[in-house]
């Protein structure tokens, strides 16, 4: 999942006990089903679910009112301070402008008299103009944008249909952001990693729009439909982050990239912030143009229905969402690992990896990650790492 979403703060240490029902408290809403852009590494429309085929390219407005009524009814009942609305695709900027003005105005109207609502747009931001900064301003609408580093590494994957590349009107689009009026708005941006793009051409890229966050996301894939060129070389999706990583330390840090904060809060002792690191549990919940309640959109790239539940916004509460089977397993803390993720020294940090990136048909996701290699060696640099910085003082061993 990802993407514009909050840091998270799981305990690092939280383990088996697996409570009937839970809060939930990041929810993603597919406001729009279909994309503008034909990503060649999309994990929805180019992986194994399909089910966006057969759902309506918009969420209605009777779908959105439900939608913001059970977040609300949910935030009421556990008394929830904050919750994080996460507004989706597709693409979402596809809905228009007033369209989605329509929708902040829901959610606001629904949630804010409740807990403190912190909502964000996830975007290729080909759309994004003046106007929807405005909107984004007047409902205080954080924005994350999808960009993979320099025009060549960009339009290597993120091309629209006929074949045209998208990384001219990202540009611009991050450009709108970085303008001081728009500034609070900028939420950060997201890069999908490709061996294939030089690892410092593309972090230097991402540095040059000055982002207030990065985020490195491994390409979805599994065991049966593993990622690219994992076969030539043994680790080189850990290989690529090191090199970054190399100078991100050397130049001071300068810009917050979530992966690897995660990896040295872990390390201290402290909360994992993203899904893909320590030994998580699930408080996200997706919610379809239809009104369906899913999984992680990330259990997409598994297999057809992987992310289902059978419970949609009118017939079913989040209480009955969050005691769904697949999410109690996902609460199981190191118990829901495989042996030999139980038995490595560097569970607490790798925490096996993103569930759906396990999944195996033989035996469904009792395995390692299809990244084991390269989450073993990434973790184990910054485990020296981290004994560097708390030799010379500037680790944090009390934990984030």
């Amino acid at each position: 999942m990802t993407q514009a979403g909050p840091s998270r703060s799981i305990p690092a240490s939280e383990q088996s006990d697996v409570p009937a029902t839970t809060s939930l408290r990041q929810f993603v809403v597919k406001v729009h089903s279909r994309c503008d852009l034909a990503c060649d590494h999309c994990y929805i429309y180019q992986h194994a679910d399909r089910s966006w085929r057969d759902r309506p390219p918009v969420m209605s407005r009777d779908v959105v009112a439900q939608t913001a009524g059970r977040i609300a009814e949910h935030a009421a009942d556990h008394r929830l301070d904050t919750v994080h609305v996460i507004l989706h695709g597709g693409e979402p900027l596809l809905v228009g402008h007033a369209r989605l003005r329509r929708i902040a105005e829901e959610f606001r109207s629904a949630l804010d008299r409740h807990c403190r609502l912190d909502l964000r747009i996830q975007t290729n931001a080909v759309r994004l103009d003046a106007r929807f900064c405005d909107l984004f301003q007047e409902y205080g609408i954080k924005v994350g944008v999808s960009v993979d580093g320099d025009s060549a590494a960009h339009d290597r994957h993120r091309r629209f249909a006929d074949g045209r590349g998208s990384h001219d009107r990202v540009l611009r689009a991050v450009g709108l952001l970085r303008q001081p009026r728009y500034r609070r708005l900028f939420a950060g941006l997201l890069c999908t990693i490709d061996p294939e793009n030089d690892p410092l051409r593309t972090y230097t890229a991402l540095l040059e729009l000055d982002p207030p966050k990065i985020d490195f996301l491994f390409p979805h894939a599994t065991w049966d439909a593993p990622p690219p060129r994992l076969s030539q070389r043994r680790t080189p999706y850990a290989d690529w982050l090191i090199t970054i990583a190399d100078q991100w330390f050397t130049t001071g840090c300068p810009v917050p990239v979530r992966l690897f904060d995660s990896m040295l809060s872990l390390l201290a002792g402290g909360p994992s912030l993203v899904e893909s690191t320590g030994v998580v549990s699930v408080d996200h919940v997706v919610i379809e143009t239809d009104g369906t309640f899913e999984q992680a959109d990330s259990l997409k790239t598994a297999y057809h229905g992987a992310p289902s539940t059978g419970m949609n916004v009118f017939s079913h509460s989040l209480d009955e969402v969050a005691a769904h089977p697949g999410l109690r397993e996902r609460r199981r803390g190191l118990t829901d690992l495989c042996s030999t993720c139980r038995s490595c020294p560097m569970v607490k940090v790798c925490g096996g990896g993103l569930y759906a990136h396990r999944f195996r048909s033989e035996n469904g996701f009792d395995n390692t990650s299809v990244y084991c290699l390269d989450l073993l060696k990434l973790t184990s640099y910054f485990q020296d790492r981290f004994r560097l910085l708390r030799q010379s003082g500037q680790a944090d061993t009390e934990g984030a």
